[in-house]
């Protein structure tokens, strides 16, 4: 099976993967060099802070909050 998955190269050609790539073993690989610098994954900031804001999200004061956005039944 092909695969294609995202990564940064830094300067010293090191590779790194933007998620994690379990394989049952070795692979070979092709690397295809962009000509645009990396910028932050695009879901990266919202995903590692979802837990930090849930906590605050996820509360009763919060749904009272915002209970007049609610649509009506």
């Amino acid at each position: 099976m092909i695969r294609t998955v995202e990564g940064i190269i830094d300067r010293d050609g090191v590779v790194r993967l933007l998620e994690p790539l379990p394989l049952p073993g070795a692979r070979r690989a092709l690397v295809m060099i962009l000509d645009d610098e990396p910028g932050a994954h695009p879901n990266e900031t919202a995903l590692l802070s979802e837990a930090a804001l849930a906590e605050d999200w996820n509360r009763p004061e919060e749904d009272e909050a915002r209970s007049h956005l609610q649509s009506e039944k």
